[in-house]
């Protein structure tokens, strides 16, 4: 099979979809492999370092349009989607339930879209998990900064010192990027309240955090804690599906005025109703005074680590889809359910809800 790698061209994106190392391990099978010049460089790998593993260097319309297969970290954006096309599968995170002209331009083009997000292992989503750990990792060291004067913030420590109430957050949502925000802001100090709807994992996180408060998360609840925040995380996942809007623009009145609010569910719309997607570059803006933070591709700070987390997971299924996609997605029911679109109908549930107009497979 034709495999290709592009190089990520969302702004601030340096993560790569291929090693050399999987480069290695598709050419001794026989596979050609093709990658864009300088799609590595960010997460640490050089040119060099893929053309002695095997792959050739070609450009990105090239990599596009030799491919069968192409492996990918972020979901194509405007410049891209004139390369989809229906004898072309696309591996990638597609979060296609927060934008319809992705979506559009997916079913448009043909193209068999499988999306990282909702490959699914029973109860767990393998290759979500570990960008969902680093992005948890990274909103309570982004808010840290964020409460610091000279970043415009009130001037708060995040975690504790003796003498002084610590900073309050609010986690809202207990999956695993929840869990990694509490596991952050407890470790720094922080006094730390845990919303989770599930009863099982309210169990669990009660376990694991015996000094947070972990609550039951419904309105009402969510309406009580918002005065006690000083960082309100947002953190709730539907595999693929739109995010829930648990915070609404009536409820900011609620919020102390230093308040700031961290959406990590951006990627899938966002939690909060008042969510716009933002980045590194400009990443805080206000609505009615409170500051927000919606950085839509937050492992994307730490390219190297988060490749090397990410292709830890993503390998056997790219192996897998080389050895043929109709076979793959046929005998591997976690690859099975992460598909998105083929010849131009969603073939996600989540993708269906959010857009019921839009074509989708009976």
């Amino acid at each position: 099979m034709r495999i290709s790698v592009p190089r990520e061209i969302k702004p601030e994106e340096a993560r790569v979809g291929l090693t050399p190392t999987m480069v290695t391990s598709l050419t001794a099978q026989g596979h050609e492999v093709f990658v864009e010049e300088g799609a590595g460089l960010g997460a640490g790998f050089s040119d060099d370092d893929y053309t002695a593993a095997g792959a050739r260097l070609t450009t990105q319309e090239d990599a596009w349009a030799r491919a069968e297969l192409l492996v990918k970290v972020k979901e194509p954006v405007g410049p891209e989607y004139g390369f989809l096309r229906p004898d072309l599968t696309l591996f990638t995170y597609l979060h296609l339930a927060a934008s319809r002209p992705l979506t559009e331009a997916m079913l448009d083009s043909g193209v068999t879209g499988i999306a990282y997000e909702t490959v699914r292992v029973g109860r767990t989503l393998p290759l979500l998990r570990p960008m969902s750990e680093i992005a948890g990792r990274l909103a309570i060291a982004n808010a840290a900064h964020h409460l610091q004067f000279h970043a415009g913030g009130p001037g708060i420590l995040l975690g504790r010192v003796p003498g002084v109430v610590p900073a309050t957050v609010l986690v809202i949502g207990g999956g695993t990027v929840g869990e990694h925000v509490a596991r952050a802001a407890v470790g720094a100090g922080a006094d730390v309240t845990i919303l989770e709807a599930n009863g099982d994992r309210l169990r669990q996180l009660d376990a694991l955090f015996p000094n947070a408060r972990v609550l039951m998360s419904d309105a009402h609840r969510i309406e009580e804690e918002l005065p006690r925040a000083d960082v309100v995380v947002g953190s709730v996942l539907i595999p693929g599906a739109a995010a829930p809007k648990l915070v609404r623009r009536e409820h900011l009145p609620l919020l102390k005025p230093h308040a700031l609010m961290v959406d990590v569910a951006v990627d899938q719309g966002g939690c909060f109703e008042t969510t716009q997607p933002t980045s590194y570059h400009d990443p805080v803006y206000s609505v009615d005074g409170i500051r927000h933070y919606c950085v839509a591709n937050l492992p994307g700070a730490v390219p190297v680590t988060a490749t090397q987390a990410l292709t830890h997971a993503t390998t056997p299924y790219v192996m897998r889809l080389a050895g043929g996609i109709d076979a793959a997605l046929a005998d591997d029911a976690a690859l099975a359910t992460g598909l998105s679109t083929r010849a131009g109908r969603l073939h996600s549930p989540g993708v269906a809800a959010a857009f019921p107009d839009l074509p989708a497979a009976g």
